[in-house]
């Protein structure tokens, strides 16, 4: 029931954050709302992984522990920082707060926090990414994945991939995680349909790369014996 729970959150997540990124599609208010649920279906997320936050200052640290970590902290960083700017820059859902100034700055951590915040989080989906895969094999009843079908997937996942890397260049995506610009171009005529397969491209990218990265972390000497004293220590505990 818990993993149900956990699974339902993050599909949610990921549908909010997309919607988030077309704010010229929505409004003002649909946007708020949303950036406030988002903050909401997060905190649930924490609330539902507890365990993590219990396990953080136990075990050893692999390379692939560091980098996860590192992850979920930026996240968190990205996070607090959309929050108070959202409360600052609010017009609907935070009105009624007595918040004076601090627009400017609240603008530039608002563009840091959603820009930064899309790449890291989908990152840390990719870093899970095996979970994705063996979730989706248990529902399609497939004990394992022939060489063919991983191969497809492969060249799928690159081709994907590669066109994210064409969104990321002619969507100035560096600009705005280097807060080159402090205002966010919005085209309001685009095609909806066009700009969010141009968005679920980025998501393909950053995830591929966090998905083989991690697979290249977990190869690093050492880290099978970590993995090894994990178990050992299950064995015990049980």
């Amino acid at each position: 029931m818990n993993g149900r729970r956990k699974r339902a959150v993050d599909v949610a997540m990921t549908a909010v954050l997309l919607f988030l990124m077309g704010y010229q599609f929505w409004g003002d208010a649909a946007h708020e709302w949303a950036g406030a649920g988002i903050f909401v279906l997060f905190a649930v997320h924490h609330i539902l992984n507890w365990r993590w936050h219990k396990n953080l200052f136990q075990g050893k640290y692999s390379l692939m522990r560091i980098f996860q970590v590192c992850i979920d902290v930026l996240t968190l960083f990205s996070m607090v920082a959309l929050i108070y700017s959202s409360i600052v820059l609010s017009r609907y859902v935070f009105a009624f707060l007595p918040v004076e100034g601090g627009m400017a700055l609240a603008r530039r951590l608002h563009i840091l926090g959603s820009y930064w915040g899309f790449l890291l989080m989908n990152i840390h989906l990719g870093l899970h990414w095996n979970m994705v895969i063996g979730m989706v094999q248990k529902r399609m009843r497939i004990k394992k994945l022939s060489r063919i079908r991983s191969v497809l997937l492969f060249f799928i996942g690159t081709a994907i991939s590669l066109y994210g890397i064409a969104v990321f260049i002619r969507r100035d995506f560096l600009t705005y995680l280097l807060l080159k610009s402090e205002f966010v171009f919005l085209d309001y005529g685009e095609s909806i349909v066009l700009f969010y397969i141009d968005y679920f491209a980025l998501m393909g990218l950053y995830i591929f790369i966090a998905h083989y990265l991690s697979k290249l972390l977990r190869k690093v000497p050492g880290q099978k014996n970590i993995q090894k004293d994990k178990q050992e220590k299950g064995k015990e505990a049980s």
